[in-house]
Parts: structure tokens; C-alpha cells; sequence
């Protein structure tokens, strides 16, 4: 499994082997650089920094007096190895290794950090001052502090260190600064000795001013130039000291315009890549020192401290000081800023010209400022110049110079001003725009009362047009078809020619500035306005703004070279090309590809009220006017930066808990929330530096975090991801291989594979318990399904037995005794007539029972009117008196519960009739809790054994046990030979009785 330190790796070696191809430009002022401070009174370290340097993996490290720092572009880390410690928290020298390693020279002795493991030397004692790495790969040590005499010069062999001291020619106890020379010797400082060393070879120079200085401080820094020449620095000045070189074995002091040498306390020798040479000071700050001149970069201008302890120059081409106050960056930018600390006369620059014998004029306040060549120079006030305040700038098709300067109008010619002679009131006004028609007529937009557009010709003002008739124009162009074109304050363009003017309106926004115009050779029109940029084509206005690509609308000028067009606006310098703008030309709703120079890049836009605001000079160079500084860019020499940033992964938080990287890093059950810190170390630009992040197992596509430099999760299960991590550059270069490592959720005894496998078996278990109870449900349906219908049918066979039957069999006896007397006609017809009577009541019956199935048999809620009726239909059973007797209050009754009660009472009626041979019946009916129904006659009895188990064929006691037992009532049977029968059916309230609303209210 590839791991994280292996996909690194590749660029490691790379960007150790690979020098320093930018640097800082030595043709600009220091001021010029983009400048970085941290300072220790930010609270970014604890201790004065000494010495830098950056490692394989592209990380910067401080060290300083109070322990080592890791820097990462954005944040300053303090560091604590993993196994063991510094044996001093005061670091006084670093070395990167193209291994990855960092060697460490602390206060008492040498440590080597590698994979995060830290080696302490425990031999050579004494406090670090230098380490190198020669030609060869040998690491190189100088000591002072030392408790032996073994030498102040070590050499790294294994796991220890061999000195040299005087058996071997070097003489000092102690040693400082060390450098290697283009030989391969190696200058070794002392106090009072410069030695040069081989093995085998030794010669040791003596500064003049140094021979009192055995045991002190003497030479602090050694340096070498690409010449062979040594450099060397003391903290002392004087004669033979301060700044120092040796040529062919000879000290000269260094001694430039303006700078001695020997005046400088010197801290810090660097030369950097492009063989400048640096200069840190005791008290003075920085010194840059290059083809025999020096410039000077101090507290004053923003260095954290005058006095200065290191120098380091990134594989980027940072340069990196350390000071006693805090670390400094300075890199180069794309846009130059000119003012007042770079040689303008003062920092109010209105308008900037760049004539066509490649001079750049400068209008300021006081002074005409021009460059020619690489020189500054101002015509100031008192040398014949005749104001206060230059305003606009014009070159005529002659080379003449025209300046506004405050209310009139200028030529420049031969160091003299010329003024314009006024108009009507013999003044011109403030002059804001200048442009010549092709009749070469000057035209002047002047502010006064009122504000108007003069046309100048032969130096005197000829017209002067004004409002209504003339708008306020904020800018102008000449037409190659005639006559010039307007920039308007109140929005919107304007052409004039031929005594007539044509107005053009721009985009949608109220009113917008158009404060420059250029009107190309082909006669169409380009303008920035505030909102965006204007073009007119044929007679067609459009505007390019946000909506088609533009990072901003708001744009304060802008030139066209042969490529591009570029926009001096509110976002910074944008440069579009020709190609883009002729696409949305095309297709207006097309969006642009655009490159922007922002204020990381030096731009520093803003408007300016005088024309020209932005120039371009022979040399393709594009000036821009602020109203503050001159700004510059070169098109033709622009670098990128090419380097891409090795990115590392720092830390995986996982629940408020830290982890540091590794190969496969396992994090506990029910792990919620997670954050992935990364970093890409790219010291150019680092608040530009995007990245773009996968985790493989969860995300399907790249999230794109923009600068943000931490990853967040908290939805993840249980398994195994990798996580990938891609960054580029400030220009856009990208490390596709990236950053990656693993990482293992573990699952919760829930989240297990054998829990799964435990729920879907348990949920299978459930699923067949859950169908046997619903088989069993339905077989339950099934049975009370059939045991209804068997019910039913049971029902219906007693319904027949008590009533259809009963009443067939009755027939069936009249037939018979008719048969009997068949010859008794009278009998027979009286016979017939009562067949008759029964079959009619038979259909009746019958009905009655189809009814029954619908509907209930007793229409209405009077048991005693129903029972009163049975006593009449079965007295032709036999002659019985009957007697009824109710005791309490109709209730209203369900009508299952009355209709089965209807019929036992009903069958026990006729039983009475037909088998009792009684004389007399009794039926009483008992309204209370318990619904009640008693009939008694005075009959033979019943035999025991019919009354307990039935008679066979007959299913009339039978069936009054079962509607008995159907509606939970108790059902009693009595009877004797002597005293007849008594049937008793007692059914509870709650089962027969039904609740009113007006019992509901009780």
C-alpha cells in the first residue's frame, strides 16, 4: 500500500536537488518587493529567531532562542519531537539534508531530526554556530563554548563527530561562520583569524583591526560571490573592519556610493541567486549590495528589527531574513509601485504619459517627474515651472509635450512651458482630458465655470463649446474618420465631428463614468467605465461586466497591447485577451477567460481625475496613475511560478483527539465528527494556494475547498478509506499527486458483520414467526368463518324445528285423522278446512324464517305481546288455559339476544301444548337486572333422560340449550310426574339490555 511519505517522496528529492531558479529581482528597489513581517510581539514566537532553512518535504523552519518552529506559509507551529528532546531550547544553526533530514545546532550540541525521530550527538559539546554540507555530502560543524581541545571544526562521520583543531592547522579554540569556496576549501571566522582549510592545507589571515580581539566576537559572517571573492562582516567598525572583501588573499574594505564599509556592524552575510549580495547589520537593518551599489532596508521601512541574525533564500525564490524582532519575506511582483520612497517628488501622481521617445512623464503636485532610462528626475517648482499642480498630459503627432498645469494649459518644449492663450475670459480652466484630431486640432476638456471642450489650434484657443450643447466628458479620443470622441461624467459615449455631436448610451446602470476611451484604428471604441467595459462597434453599444466573466464591474482605465486588453480595475490589473473579447463580441452572453493581478500581485487600482491614467510605453511597458503611485507591468516579462507546492497531510482529529499521519491510522468505534488538517507549503503567494480533496469510500467527486486548509466529516460508517489531497500554486500550478493516507473506522459490536448477519437471521426468525401467527390469524378466521356458517345453519335447523316442522307435523296429524274417518265426508271437509289452515301457516313460517335471515323475527320490543301470541297459535295443540304476568318495565333489547329469547320461550310454549296433557300454563316474564322468562304448566313431566340428553330425532330441547348458550343465558329445566315442567331462562342485563341516551345520562 502506497503511503503517504512514498507518494511524497518523488517531489522531495526534486525540490531539494533543484536551486533557487527565482529570486528576488536585483534591478528593483527593495522597496518594491512584496514585503512580509512576523513579528515576536505578535506572538509569534517566543524567542529571537536565528537561523532558517527549509526542508526536502518544502516546510520552513525558524529556529530561535526559545525553541523551533515549523512554518507552512499560514501558520507557525512550535515543534516537539516525538521520542526524546533538544538538549537546548536556543537554536543556533539549521541544515536541510536531501534526505528529509534537519541537522540542529543548538546552545550545547548537534541533533539530527529524520522521520521524526531525533538524534542527539552526544560527543563534541559546545554551542553550534554554523552547519554546511560540501561538494562531497560531508556535513561540516563550527563550535565555540568548548569544553575540550579537540577543534572548533567537526565533520559529521556516522553516528558521530571528528574534529579538527590544531593538530591539523587550525589554531582559534573556537569557530563561528563557515563557508565553502569554489575549490572546495572551507573559511572558517574566528575571533581575530579568517582560516582557509583543506585537508592537508591551512592559511590563516589576520584582519588589521582585529589583533585585540582574541576571545571576542570579531568575525561574525563569511560569504562567497560567484567570483571567487570572500566576503567578510565583524560587529565592529573601524579601520580594516566592519564589511570586508578578500581578492587573491588581500582585505579591501567595500566602499560604495554613499555606504562605507567599514561603518557597518555586520551580523549576516548571503549571496543570493542572482549573485547579490546581502547584508544584515547589527543596528542598521539590511543592505543589498550589488555591481558597487547599496541600497538600504530598515525598521523605518518595515523590517521587524534593525538587527539582523539570518538570511535564507526558499526554492521559490523568497528571500527570508531573520531579525532579533521577528522573520521578514520579500519576493518579486508583477506590478511595480513608484512613489515617493522609489524617487517621486511626492505621492500625489495624477496622470502618467509615456512618449513615444520612450520618456515617462509623470504629473504630481509640485513637479513634472519623468523617467528616462532608469533615472528619476522631477522639474519642480522654481525651475521654471509655472504652478502647482500638473494635471493632464498629451504628446502631439509632433512630440510636443502639453501639460494641464493648475488652470491653463501648457507646451513643453526645450525646458520652457509655453501657455495657451484663454478663451473668451482669457483662462482655459483645469485641464482633465487632452486628445488631437486628425486635422490637428487640440482638444481640451477644461474644468471652470462653466466646464467646456475647447479646440486648440496654432497654441490659441479657436472654440469653446459648453452645456446644453456639449456634455461634461471625463475623457477623449480622436476619430481616424474625423472629428474626436467623448467619454461622458453623466454615462454613456459621445461622438463630435463636423459641428454635429451623437450621443450613445451605455448598459443598464444609471449614469455610468466612462473615464477613459481608446478609439482603435478600425474606428471602434473601448472605454472603462463603473460599469464595466464599454464597446462600441458600427453603431452598437455593449458592455462586459460581471455577468460575462469580469471579476469586477467597477474599471478605472485601461491599454490595449497587441494581444490583450488590460483593465486597471476596483479587483486589480485584469488583462483579456483579444481572442476572448472578439468571442463576446460574437456572442454577448459569452463569458470570458480573464488573468487578474491583484494587490498579492502589487496592484494598488484606483481612479484618477486627469488623463492620461494609464500609459504604454515603446518597451511594451503598461504605466498606471492612482492619484497616489505610478504602477508598472512588463507583459513581456512576466515570470510564473513553477514550482509545485508539495502538499503533507498534518493531523487527523477525530472526536476532539489528535492522530498524526500515518500509513493506516485506526480510529475507534462511533467516531463522529473528523477534521483532516493539510497544508501546501508554497511561500509566494500562500493565501492563493487552492486545494482539492477526495475521500475514496465517501465522496464521488473532488470537493472544492478553495484556500481552506481543513477537511470536515461526521457522517462516516464503519471501513477503510483513503483520503487524497491536490494543491497548486499562486499561479495556478497543480501537485496532482498530492497527499494521501488511510484510515480505518472501527465498527461498534452493532455495526459488526456477525450482529448483521445475527439481525437478518433474527429478522428472518420474525418474518416465519410472523407468518405462522398470521396462518394461524387466518385459520382462526377460517374456523370462526365456518363455525358461523355452521352456527347459521344450526340456527336455521331449529328455527325450521320450532316453527316450519312443527307446524308440517301438525298438518301431517290433521291428514291422518281425516284418513281415518275417510268415509265421513262432514269430517273429511272439516278435516281438509284444517289442513288448509296449518299449510297456510306453514308458508308463513316459512317466510317468517327467510326473514329471520334479514331481519329479526320479533318486529318490536314486547316479549309478552310475542309469547301472548304463541299461547294462541299452538292452542290447537290442546286446550290449555293460559295465564301471563310481567313484573318490572319494558327495557329496549337487542334484537339477536330478544329473538333467541322469543324462541326458547316460544318452544317451551309449544311443548307445553303438544306433550304436557296439561290443563293449565303459566308464563311470566321479569324486567330487572337480569332479564327473566319462566313457563310452567301442570303436566305429565318430561322423562329425566329426554329431558337430559334429547330424544332422538327431536332437537326442540336441544336447540334451546344451544340459544341459551348463545346468548350467555343459564337455561333450567324442572320437572316431575306430579307437578309438570318448569322452564326458566335467565339472560344477564348487560348482554340483553341496551343502553339508552337517557340511561347514558344517568
Amino acid at each position: 500500500m502506497q503511503t503517504l511519505r512514498s507518494i511524497s517522496g518523488r517531489f522531495l528529492l526534486f525540490f531539494y536537488l533543484s536551486t533557487s531558479l527565482w529570486a528576488v529581482d536585483p534591478g528593483r528597489h527593495i522597496s518594491q518587493y512584496a514585503h512580509k513581517a512576523w513579528r515576536i510581539q505578535d506572538g509569534v514566537f517566543s524567542g529571537a529567531p536565528s537561523a532558517i532553512t527549509q526542508t526536502a518535504d518544502g516546510y520552513l523552519w525558524i529556529g530561535t532562542q526559545n525553541g523551533l518552529f515549523r512554518f507552512d506559509g499560514v501558520r507557525f507551529v512550535p515543534f516537539f519531537p516525538a521520542n526524546g528532546q533538544l538538549l537546548s531550547s536556543g537554536i543556533f544553526s539549521l541544515l536541510s539534508g536531501p534526505d528529509g533530514s534537519l541537522w540542529i545546532g543548538t546552545g550545547v550540541n548537534l541533533a539530527r531530526l529524520k522521520d521524526g525521530a531525533l538524534t542527539n550527538f552526544p560527543d563534541a559539546r559546545g554551542r553550534i554556530n554554523s552547519i554546511i554540507k560540501d561538494h562531497n555530502g560531508t556535513v561540516w560543524i563550527t563550535r565555540s563554548r568548548v569544553r575540550d581541545e579537540s577543534g572548533p571544526l567537526c565533520q559529521v562521520v556516522d553516528t558521530r563527530l571528528r574534529c579538527e583543531g590544531k593538530a591539523e592547522g587550525i589554531t582559534p579554540p573556537y569557530a563561528g561562520p563557515l563557508v565553502e569556496d569554489s575549490d572546495g576549501n572551507l573559511w572558517i571566522g574566528s575571533a581575530n583569524i579568517l582560516t582557509r582549510w583543506r585537508t592537508g592545507s591551512s592559511t590563516a589571515f589576520a584582519p588589521p583591526g582585529l589583533k585585540h580581539a582574541e576571545n571576542l566576537s570579531g568575525i561574525q559572517a563569511l560569504a562567497v560571490t560567484r567570483d571567487g571573492t570572500i566576503w567578510s562582516g565583524t560587529n565592529r567598525t573601524g579601520l580594516g573592519l566592519g564589511l570586508q572583501q578578500m581578492i587573491k588573499d588581500v582585505w579591501k574594505p567595500f566602499v560604495a556610493s554613499g555606504l562605507n564599509g567599514e561603518k557597518l556592524e555586520v551580523a549576516a552575510l548571503f549571496v543570493d541567486a542572482h549573485n547579490t549580495l546581502w547584508v544584515g547589520t547589527v543596528r542598521q537593518g539590511v543592505y543589498r549590495i550589488r555591481e558597487g551599489k547599496a541600497e538600504r532596508f530598515s525598521s523605518a521601512e518595515g523590517l521587524s528589527g534593525d538587527s539582523v541574525t539570518a538570511f535564507y533564500e526558499d526554492r521559490e525564490g523568497n528571500l527570508w531574513v531573520a531579525t532579533t524582532e521577528g522573520i521578514d519575506s520579500f519576493r518579486d511582483v508583477p506590478v511595480l509601485t513608484f512613489s515617493s520612497r522609489e524617487g517621486l517628488s511626492s505621492n500625489l501622481a495624477y496622470s502618467v504619459l509615456a512618449a513615444r521617445d520612450s520618456t515617462v512623464w509623470i504629473g504630481n503636485h509640485g513637479s513634472l517627474d519623468y523617467f528616462r532610462g532608469d533615472k528619476l528626475n522631477s522639474i519642480r517648482l522654481g525651475k521654471n515651472f509655472p504652478g502647482q499642480r500638473v494635471t493632464s498630459l498629451f504628446e502631439d503627432h509632433t512630440g510636443q509635450l502639453w501639460v494641464g498645469i493648475d488652470n491653463g494649459l501648457y507646451v513643453y518644449e526645450e525646458g520652457r512651458f509655453e501657455r495657451v492663450a484663454g478663451g473668451k475670459d482669457g483662462s482655459i480652466g483645469t485641464v482633465i482630458a487632452i486628445t488631437e484630431d486628425t486635422d490637428h486640432n487640440v482638444w481640451a476638456e477644461a474644468v471652470g465655470k462653466p466646464t467646456k471642450l475647447v479646440r486648440v489650434q496654432d497654441r490659441k484657443v479657436r472654440e469653446e463649446l459648453s452645456a446644453p450643447g456639449m456634455p461634461v466628458a471625463l475623457s477623449l479620443g480622436a476619430d481616424p474618420s474625423g472629428g474626436i470622441w467623448l467619454g461622458l461624467a453623466n454615462g454613456g459615449l459621445a461622438r463630435y465631428r463636423q459641428n454635429r455631436l451623437e450621443t450613445f448610451p451605455v448598459g443598464n446602470t444609471p449614469n455610468p463614468r466612462v473615464s477613459q476611451i481608446i478609439v482603435q484604428t478600425d474606428g471602434s471604441v473601448i472605454g472603462a467605465s463603473s460599469a464595466g467595459l464599454v464597446s462600441w462597434r458600427d453603431g452598437n453599444v455593449r458592455t462586459l461586466t460581471t455577468q460575462n466573466g469580469l471579476p469586477c464591474d467597477n474599471v478605472y482605465s485601461l491599454l490595449s497591447d497587441d494581444d490583450d486588453i488590460w483593465l486597471y480595475s476596483q479587483c486589480g490589473l485584469i488583462r483579456v485577451a483579444n481572442t476572448e473579447l472578439h468571442k463576446w463580441w460574437d456572442d454577448g452572453r459569452a463569458v470570458v477567460t480573464v488573468e487578474t493581478f491583484d494587490v498579492f500581485d502589487g496592484a494598488r487600482p484606483w481612479s484618477t481625475a486627469f488623463q492620461p491614467h494609464a500609459s504604454r510605453s515603446p518597451d511594451g511597458r503598461l504605466w498606471f496613475a492612482n492619484e497616489t503611485v505610478v504602477q508598472t507591468i512588463d507583459p513581456n516579462h512576466l515570470s510564473a511560478n513553477t514550482v509545485p507546492p508539495p502538499v503533507q497531510v498534518e493531523q487527523i482529529v477525530a472526536d476532539h483527539r489528535r492522530y498524526a499521519p500515518a500509513p493506516l491510522v485506526s480510529l475507534p468505534p462511533l467516531t463522529r465528527d473528523l477534521e483532516i488538517d493539510y497544508t501546501a507549503l508554497s511561500f509566494v503567494v500562500p493565501q492563493k494556494v487552492r486545494f482539492r480533496y477526495k475521500l475514496e469510500g465517501h465522496d464521488r467527486v473532488w470537493q472544492e475547498p478553495g484556500t481552506r486548509r481543513q477537511a470536515f466529516y461526521n457522517d462516516l460508517r464503519p471501513g477503510t478509506y483513503r483520503f487524497r489531497v491536490i494543491a497548486c500554486n499562486n499561479d495556478g500550478i497543480w501537485n496532482e499527486t498530492g497527499a494521501a493516507f488511510d484510515f480505518r473506522i472501527a465498527p461498534a459490536w452493532f455495526q459488526t458483520n456477525w450482529f448483521l448477519i445475527l439481525c437478518v437471521l433474527s429478522g428472518l426468525v420474525l418474518i416465519w414467526a410472523f407468518f405462522r401467527l398470521r396462518m394461524q390469524q387466518m385459520q382462526k378466521l377460517l374456523s370462526a368463518r365456518f363455525n358461523e356458517r355452521l352456527a347459521e345453519r344450526t340456527r336455521m335447523a331449529r328455527e325450521l324445528h320450532d316453527t316450519f316442522l312443527q307446524t308440517l307435523q301438525g298438518s301431517k296429524l290433521v291428514a291422518d285423522d281425516a284418513l281415518e274417518q275417510s268415509s265421513d265426508p262432514v269430517h273429511m271437509r272439516r278435516a281438509i278446512e284444517q289442513l288448509s289452515v296449518w299449510l297456510g301457516r306453514a308458508i308463513e313460517e316459512g317466510r317468517a324464517a327467510l326473514n329471520s335471515l334479514r331481519t329479526s323475527t320479533t318486529q318490536t320490543n314486547d316479549l309478552a305481546e310475542a309469547f301472548k301470541r304463541a299461547t294462541e297459535e299452538s292452542r290447537m295443540q290442546g286446550p290449555m288455559e293460559a295465564s301471563f304476568s310481567v313484573t318490572g318495565h319494558s327495557k329496549e333489547m337487542h334484537p339477536v339476544v330478544r329473538d333467541e329469547i322469543y324462541r326458547i320461550g316460544y318452544e317451551a310454549i309449544r311443548n307445553s301444548y303438544t306433550h304436557s296433557k296439561g290443563t293449565r300454563l303459566e308464563v311470566g316474564l321479569r324486567y330487572g337486572k337480569d332479564l327473566a322468562v319462566r313457563v310452567s304448566d301442570n303436566g305429565v313431566g318430561i322423562d329425566p333422560t329426554v329431558a337430559d340428553q334429547g330424544k332422538n330425532g327431536h332437537f326442540g330441547l336441544q336447540g334451546m340449550r344451544e340459544r341459551a348458550a348463545r346468548i350467555g343465558g343459564k337455561l333450567t329445566i324442572v320437572s316431575s310426574p306430579t307437578s309438570g315442567t318448569e322452564v326458566t331462562i335467565i339472560v344477564p342485563g348487560g348482554i340483553v339490555f341496551r343502553k339508552t341516551k337517557r340511561d347514558s345520562s344517568r
